[in-house]
């Protein structure tokens, strides 16, 4: 059972996995910085201080803050805005890969030719 824990530990999917959630985990903190210290003050200059944490209905004697989860939605619309930015000008820096083409086969290349003629016949009807 170690065996087997030890070579799905080291194939390269399960690495590629842990590389990508450590650098997601800082990437979230700087895009969490950027918004909070650089953008929403930004928003609060133009609509003033946004911030429904305070807005509550009570039940009973439980409370809910529907506020406190619009400033949450608020947030995270303002989150996924920015890192779509910030993905779309990174995907205008980097150059773009092609696919490689896979060889066709000759039967592909003999179908090809055939659909070729008969469109070129059906098109002289």
């Amino acid at each position: 059972m170690l065996k087997e824990f030890k070579e799905f530990i080291s194939r390269g999917n399960v690495m590629d996995l842990a590389v990508g959630v450590i650098i997601g985990a800082a990437f979230t903190s700087i895009v969490k910085s950027l918004v909070d210290n650089l953008i929403n003050p930004l928003i609060g200059i133009f609509f003033g201080q946004i911030d429904f944490s305070d807005l509550a209905f009570k039940v009973g004697s439980a409370t809910f803050k529907y506020g406190a989860f619009i400033n949450s939605i608020i947030n995270f619309l303002i989150i996924a805005f920015v890192v779509f930015l910030l993905v779309k000008g990174i995907n205008k820096i980097m150059p773009k890969k092609e696919a490689p083409t896979a060889p066709i086969s000759m039967e592909a290349q003999y179908l090809q030719e055939i659909a070729d003629i008969l469109k070129k016949n059906n098109s002289q009807k």
